[in-house]
């Protein structure tokens, strides 16, 4: 299966067993149809009748999705080759894609993410691909330099950024790409999957206001429901 071919979005859809060979072809797509660096990350075994990060420790904050060794950073690769080597060693290995370099990451929760990429639809905005993880968060793929411009962009928008739940990851950090599983709530899946006409991808000012109103009027909800 190909990364033209990915599974939408829906309550229905079926969520990928995380076989070897689909992992390795997903990576090598990645790193030869997209041209992003990819890098091998942790995974999750059976144990007990659930399912632990091979990583071995019992509180793991990223079960099964975070890097294995602290130089994750110089061991990713945009050469297909390497990375069918890589996999052949640790087939079962998340595939996780470094921020910083071919694209940045905007990341908010899912309900406002649904409702910022209903909104960007409708205004016919340029958007490249948007992934939703296991644990109902969606990031929001950009040209590099996210980081810096986020803060200042919110605040002209009129919203304190410390209010909304927007970040920014960008050099340094790292996404989980789909079919990826962790935390044994399922699999990193596309909400908006990447395509021919999604490859030039949009800058973070294009995307910001409907993200930065979408997360700002869930905070406001969540106020409200509080005090209520």
């Amino acid at each position: 299966m190909g990364v033209e071919e990915t599974i939408g979005v829906t309550e229905t859809a079926p969520i990928p067993k995380q076989r070897g060979e689909q992992l390795l072809d997903h990576a090598v797509r990645y790193a030869e149809e997209r041209h992003w660096d990819v890098f091998a990350g942790t995974w999750l075994e059976p144990a007990d009748g659930r399912e632990l990060c091979s990583c071995g420790a019992a509180d793991c904050p990223a079960p099964g999705a975070h890097p294995t060794v602290k130089d994750w950073a110089a061991q990713a690769t945009g050469s297909a080759v390497q990375v069918r080597r890589i996999w052949a060693k640790h087939p079962q290995a998340s595939i996780l894609l470094p921020t910083g370099r071919t694209f940045d990451a905007l990341d908010v929760p899912e309900s406002a993410g649904f409702l910022a990429l209903a909104r960007l639809e409708r205004m016919e905005r340029t958007l490249g691909p948007v992934t939703l993880t296991p644990d109902h968060r969606m990031m929001f793929f950009v040209l590099p330099g996210a980081g810096v411009k986020v803060p200042d962009l919110v605040r002209k928008l009129g919203w304190p950024a410390a209010t909304i739940d927007l970040v920014a990851r960008g050099e340094g950090e790292y996404v989980a790409a789909p079919p990826t599983r962790f935390g044994g709530r399922g699999s990193v899946q596309w909400a908006r999957r990447p395509t021919p006409a999604n490859r030039w991808l949009p800058d973070t000012d294009e995307l910001i206001d409907a993200l930065a109103y979408a997360c700002g009027s869930e905070a406001a909800a969540e106020r409200k429901r509080r005090q209520g």
